[in-house]
């Protein structure tokens, strides 16, 4: 690990004239520790901001929820709050990672994990996340993890995140605050593809701290599910996850949400799909064909074709189980 400066600011704008291209935002260090002592990120600054008053929520004047950037995993998912009125996003905490990682990482951390790619881990190998322009040996390597949507040229890694997919379908809104003040970023707009930049995860400048993730008002409480599909039972990142949420009059579907994880560089919402499901009648035939129409674009690359076929399924079971078994937690 390398040297580096600690400071530890009072207040936002006093972390947030500290930050500079060098200088790091450190809270429950889940992710950036461990890159630290990989070597892949090397900080000359650490700017640590559990100090800062974000550890809170409450309530917006529109009837939705303001999560403090600061508030732990565990709290968030055990909130009565959340487990409420937003039950798709508790069940898509309590599918990630572990208790004791749960307990220290925090809500605004965990947007800004790093993906999980073993190329991007090991750091005598190229890749373009690292040093833009090396190249992306898992485009043609060892792929089974990687991305079937939104992919390019230059990188094929997926977004690590479960909690990110189920704040995507609930359409939450990012607060940061920079040198040039406060601003918000719709969640579809946060995260980035790849594209020629991969190097890029998300829109956030080098000066600007996430202070807060709004929830609207509507969070699906009777008829959402997080459906997590991965190797082993505990521990594990998803192959394919389905985030579904539906607002039903009867059999007919008034309001679709549908986003996933485990396949592309963020969390994949279709806004074409969810449209065409608004007026269809719950089916597994109408659930079957969005989830060909959220695939129809899939590339996938040699070891990861099962990621088609697998996303089809969860997709087609997410939507039956929020329409079917509500909103409940498990």
């Amino acid at each position: 690990m390398n040297p580096f400066r600690y400071s530890k600011p009072d207040t936002l704008q006093a972390a947030v004239d500290l930050s500079s291209a060098t200088s790091r935002f450190i809270a429950g260090g889940t992710n950036l520790l461990d890159l630290m002592k990989e070597n892949l990120t090397r900080p000359q600054h650490l700017i640590d901001i559990t100090g800062l008053p974000l550890a809170d929520l409450s309530e917006t004047p529109s009837g939705g929820v303001m999560i403090g950037a600061l508030v732990s995993n565990a709290d968030l998912a055990w909130h009565p709050w959340i487990e409420r009125r937003y039950p798709l996003l508790s069940q898509a905490i309590l599918a990630g990672a572990s208790p004791q990682l749960r307990n220290m990482a925090s809500t605004g951390g965990n947007l800004l994990q790093r993906t999980r790619c073993y190329y991007f881990y090991d750091a005598n190998v190229p890749c373009n996340k690292r040093r833009p322009g090396s190249g992306c040996p898992a485009r043609n390597g060892l792929n089974r993890i990687h991305a079937i949507l939104g992919a390019s040229d230059q990188c094929v890694a997926t977004h690590p995140s479960d909690m990110c997919v189920a704040l995507a379908a609930l359409d939450a809104v990012v607060h940061v605050l920079g040198r040039g003040g406060a601003r918000t970023i719709e969640f579809a707009d946060f995260h980035r593809l790849p594209g020629d930049a991969p190097e890029r995860d998300n829109q956030l400048a080098d000066d600007e701290l996430i202070t807060y993730i709004e929830l609207p008002a509507a969070g699906f409480v009777e008829h959402s599910h997080y459906l997590k599909i991965r190797d082993r039972a505990s521990y594990a990142f998803a192959l394919v996850s389905v985030a579904a949420a539906l607002e039903l009059d009867g059999p007919v579907i008034r309001q679709a949400r549908l986003a996933l994880g485990g396949v592309a560089h963020k969390p994949w919402r279709d806004r074409a799909v969810e449209n065409w499901l608004t007026g269809q009648t719950v089916s597994r035939e109408t659930f079957t064909a969005a989830a060909d129409a959220l695939l129809q674009n899939a590339e996938p690359l040699e070891h990861n074709g099962f990621k088609v076929k697998l996303a089809r399924r969860a997709i087609v079971r997410a939507l039956s189980d929020a329409a079917l078994m509500g909103g409940t937690a498990r």
